[in-house]
């Protein structure tokens, strides 16, 4: 058992989780709800939306009972077994390893919010006018941060491969 390579991971996921509740924490607690502050001008603001669905709201709409599987308990599930997966995988690459402790931080700290509050915060928004991003987190940017190391790990080995 390779403790430093356990610790690395934990650290990340913890780092992950850390971040993104701090922020959330920080908005909840200083900025109106549903407003709206430029941090750069229009291309970058600030807001402080309740998210009780999934990405872009998908899911708000689900009954209580569909919400529950979809929303937080299929998620805990899928988060838990790619958590034991990078412990049990020893040969996975750094970058694929760093990418999974990346989607499994930001994963647990939206199921976290969806458990404790019933919704999750979500507060950056990047409007460039010929690209505009949903409302987003933290987390969020962690699990997509995380899902681009993986796919570059994966490509980088496929081209080892050939």
């Amino acid at each position: 058992m390779n403790i430093s390579r356990n610790a690395s991971i934990i650290l990340l996921i913890i780092a992950n989780i850390t971040a993104d509740q701090i922020s959330k924490f920080w908005v909840r607690a200083t900025v109106e709800k549903n407003s709206s502050s430029p941090i750069i001008g229009e291309y970058l603001t600030l807001r402080n939306i309740e998210n009780d669905g999934a990405f872009l709201g998908m899911g708000g709409d689900l009954n209580p009972t569909l919400k529950l599987f979809v929303l937080l308990l299929i998620p805990a599930a899928v988060l838990l077994f790619v958590l034991y997966y990078m412990f049990k995988e020893k040969h996975m690459d750094k970058l694929s390893l760093i990418g999974f402790s990346c989607v499994v931080g930001g994963g647990i700290a939206n199921v976290f919010d969806r458990f404790v509050y019933g919704s999750v915060t979500d507060f950056l928004f990047i409007d460039l006018g010929f690209v505009r991003t949903g409302i987003f987190n933290l987390a969020d940017l962690s699990v997509t941060t995380g899902m681009i190391l993986i796919l570059w790990a994966s490509l980088k080995q496929r081209k080892k491969i050939k």
